[in-house]
Parts: C-alpha cells; sequence; structure tokens
C-alpha cells in the first residue's frame, strides 16, 4: 500500500495555542503521507497531538504553521467554494456519536443535511438516497424516522458512518471511532469499515489508542508522542520489531489474557510532560528506560531503519560502531 499514490501529506505542520503557562504545542513539526487505498492508523497516549492533527487535516483547525496537501493541493488557503468542494473529499468520523448527531433531527435529516449542502436532490430521491446510505452501513430504511436517543450506539455510530459517505469521500478521518462502543460493537464497525474499504475504495486516516484494533486495520502505523511522530513503518514489522522505546513501551501495554506471555518489553516511567514546556533533546528521554547521555542533549531526526523510520538513537547509525546493532551499541546509560 505504501507505494501508491500520495492522498493526503501533511508538511512539518505545527498547531501551537496560547495558554496562560505559555505557548500549548499540541502538534510540534509533523511530517507524514497517506496513500490512496491504504489505511494509516495514528497512535499515542492521550494528549499526544492526534485528534488536533485530525482537525487541522479537515480543515476544522488552522496550523500555525507547514501545509496539509490532498492530491497535491493544499488546504490553506482556499475560497469557499473550493472549501466546499474539498469537503466532499474528506470527511470526519467522531469518537462520540451522541455528540455527533443533534437530538432534534431524525436519521432521515441527519443524513439528509449532507444533500442538502451539496446537491440539489428532489424529495423522493433524496429518500431513495438515505435509504441506500442506511443499507450500505447495516441499517434497516424503518430507522430513518428515529432520533437518536432511540438508537444504540452503535446504530448512532453507523448513521454517523453514513453521513460521512453522503457526500462521496475518498479520505474517512476516524477519531476514535470506536472506543466509545462496546467490544462487540466495535468489532462490527471495524468490520463495516473494512468492507467500505474494499467496496468503494476509501483511504483511512484511523486515529486510536488501542492497539488492538490497530493491528486489524491498519496497513501503516504512525506513533505519535508529546506532538511529533517518532516511529511510522508497516503495521507487520511495527508489531514484530517496534525500533522506538515508545512504541516497545505502547505494546508491552496491551493487556493479555496468556499469563505464560513473555513480557520482555519494559514500560515507560512517570507521567507525560507538559506541552508547553517539552524536554529538551528527545521528548521521550525523561520516561525512556533505554535513555543515555546523548538523549537529553540531542533532538534525533526520524532515522531510516528497514521499512520504517524511527525518531530514536539507537537507530541512528552514528551511534553504534560499525557492525553492532544497535542493542550492542556502546555508550553510556543513564539511570531513568
Amino acid at each position: 500500500m505504501s507505494g501508491g499514490q500520495t492522498l493526503l501529506a501533511v508538511r512539518d505542520v505545527r498547531l501551537h495555542f496560547p495558554s496562560p503557562a505559555g505557548a500549548v504545542r499540541a502538534v510540534d513539526g509533523v511530517s507524514l503521507e497517506l496513500h490512496a487505498g491504504e489505511t494509516l492508523a495514528l497512535v499515542g497516549e492521550s494528549g499526544c497531538g492526534k485528534s488536533t492533527l485530525a482537525r487541522a487535516v479537515v480543515g476544522l483547525e488552522r496550523p500555525s504553521s507547514g501545509t496539509v496537501e490532498f492530491r497535491g493541493a493544499p488546504l490553506e488557503p482556499l475560497p469557499a467554494r473550493s472549501r466546499r468542494a474539498l469537503a466532499k473529499k474528506i470527511q470526519m468520523v467522531f469518537q462520540d456519536p451522541d455528540a455527533s448527531l443533534s437530538p432534534r433531527r431524525t436519521v432521515r435529516d441527519a443524513i439528509g443535511e449532507a444533500f442538502d449542502l451539496h446537491e440539489r436532490l428532489n424529495g423522493a430521491e433524496r429518500e431513495r438516497r438515505v435509504r441506500e446510505l442506511l443499507s450500505r452501513v447495516g441499517l434497516d430504511a424503518t430507522l430513518a424516522p428515529r432520533y437518536p436517543h432511540e438508537l444504540s450506539g452503535g446504530q448512532k455510530q453507523r448513521v454517523c458512518i453514513a453521513r460521512a459517505l453522503a457526500v462521496g469521500p475518498e479520505l474517512l478521518v476516524c477519531d476514535e471511532a470506536v472506543s466509545a462502543l462496546d467490544v462487540s460493537v466495535q468489532a462490527q464497525i471495524l468490520n463495516l469499515l473494512l468492507e467500505l474499504k474494499r467496496a468503494q475504495g476509501l483511504s483511512y486516516l484511523f486515529i486510536t489508542h488501542d492497539l488492538r484494533v490497530v493491528r486489524h486495520v491498519s496497513d501503516r502505523v504512525a506513533v505519535m508522542y508529546l506532538g511529533q511522530i517518532v516511529e511510522i513503518g508497516a503495521t507487520r514489522e511495527l508489531f514484530a520489531a517496534p525500533r522506538h522505546p515508545y512504541t516497545r513501551s505502547l505494546l508491552a501495554a496491551v493487556p493479555s489474557l496468556d499469563v505464560d506471555a513473555p513480557r520482555a518489553l519494559r514500560r515507560s516511567l512517570g507521567d507525560v510532560p507538559s506541552p508547553v514546556n517539552p524536554p529538551s533533546g528527545c521528548r521521550f528521554h525523561p520516561r525512556c528506560p533505554e535513555v543515555f547521555e546523548r538523549c537529553p542533549r540531542e533532538a534525533p531526526e526520524l532515522y531510516p531503519v528497514g521499512g520504517s523510520v524511527s525518531r530514536c538513537f539507537l537507530v541512528d547509525p552514528s551511534t553504534r560502531n560499525a557492525g553492532e546493532p544497535a542493542e550492542s551499541a556502546a555508550y553510556e546509560k543513564l539511570e531513568p
């Protein structure tokens, strides 16, 4: 998938917000690409900047600097007519369907609103399209006159997906789209998204903190920490051989029912630092079990390693002795 045409490109995007304590660096120099027909998962702890970046991708936040491009064209600045046309290509599914749906609008009106904004349909055609979308997301057309409070959580999220599909998007940005649902319902929604991808050639930017979900749906994974990308790689490779200590810590924290499973991966230590005053050097170094003397002094780049990239000095060739693996490199390790 990673070799396909670039659909979305985020180039050195920063989103800084003023606060009494100073600028909050919610997103601080993020670059990534998403290819046509691909699902790119964006993962990390709460507060790392995932949702803020998602809002920039769909135009709900304007970057402080950097650019977001769709099919090679920057999203900003755009005249109103061009922005409306772009909105048809990029749609978002939010975490909480209760907050996404107006309690005063029926299912029919929630989905039909997209047609009212972007197309001129007569009543009969509008009704036909609404029923068609309900069927596409696995809902019965008899739900059309109901209000959100009359639906289950899974049904409401399916309505949100139907509404997003109404304008024929190429890219769906799913921001924790299943985290508010029961586990069994999560599986149904994930399978629906996978089926829609196969049937319609959709691409997804899938934002989540649940690595079990990531393994099920994504082609590639971008790991975010304190406003920066620290690792990007193919899903299978990243799960089999994570390169960054933070990625290893996230994987180590995934619950397992296998009490005999090896737990060689150590968890990170302490709380996430403030994005107002991030640590010097590598931002992960105060929590990293592999920290050494270079980490607090220098800011690492994204170094290529195998088919991945990692923002860690342990994979920087200049850190290692020639011919030695990173894990056996000679360095002065610091106490975390």
